[in-house]
């Protein structure tokens, strides 16, 4: 019933079939194998993990840390900058592309999902389904317990709030939050004057 070109549709944002794919399902299964493989190992193996990240993620920078547990659905579909950090309980749905800039932070419980599904019912229920891909800039933080949705770009410098479901894009230099996630404000050079005065006291105080 479906085509041999599942991953081609998968990829280009048409509606696809999972099963109907001999190579989508070689791809899934080696992802919960290095899934399953990262999340059992421990904070002595950080070498190891490094490893599997670079077997499981497409593309990853220097210093790419995820806190276990993680969660994918291929991985492989996944790029990530330099120095990223993610706290725990990580999951990216990644049937279509992740891009990741530099200096990313995630709180945990940080969610990414490519993935929807057909609104109409019958539709639905033929097991079909499509991917929309998810870009974030550089030097972004985005807090725990945040839900991104299917097709979002968010732009450098932005903070998200924790808790928020991001629905729509975010420009650049805000700091944004909410269900939807909408702009609470920008980033202003007063933002840049205070956390500077804060790290400078800080060094100047080391005791």
């Amino acid at each position: 019933m479906y085509g041999k070109n599942e991953k081609k549709k998968m990829l280009s944002g048409r509606l696809y079939h999972s099963s109907g794919d001999p190579e989508l399902q070689k791809d899934e299964k080696k992802c919960r194998m290095l899934v399953r493989l990262f999340n059992g190992t421990t904070e002595e193996q950080k070498n190891y993990r490094s490893q599997l990240l670079s077997e499981l993620l497409g593309s990853r920078g220097e210093r790419c840390t995820f806190e276990p547990p993680i969660h994918f659905d291929f991985g492989c579909h996944t790029y990530i900058g330099e120095k990223f950090y993610s706290n725990f309980d990580c999951i990216i749905l990644d049937v279509n592309k992740v891009v990741i800039g530099d200096n990313v932070m995630f709180g945990p419980r940080v969610s990414i999902f490519t993935a929807g599904h057909p609104i109409d019912p019958e539709v639905r229920r033929l097991d079909l389904q499509y991917g929309y891909p998810v870009t974030i800039g550089n030097n972004v933080w985005v807090g725990g317990n945040t839900v991104i949705n299917p097709g979002v770009t968010i732009g450098d410098n932005v903070v998200i709030g924790s808790g928020s479901v991001v629905t729509r894009d975010i420009p650049a230099n805000v700091v944004a939050a909410g269900n939807p996630c909408r702009v609470i404000r920008e980033i202003t050079p007063k933002d840049r004057e205070f956390w500077e005065a804060q790290r400078d006291e800080y060094f100047e105080n080391d005791d």
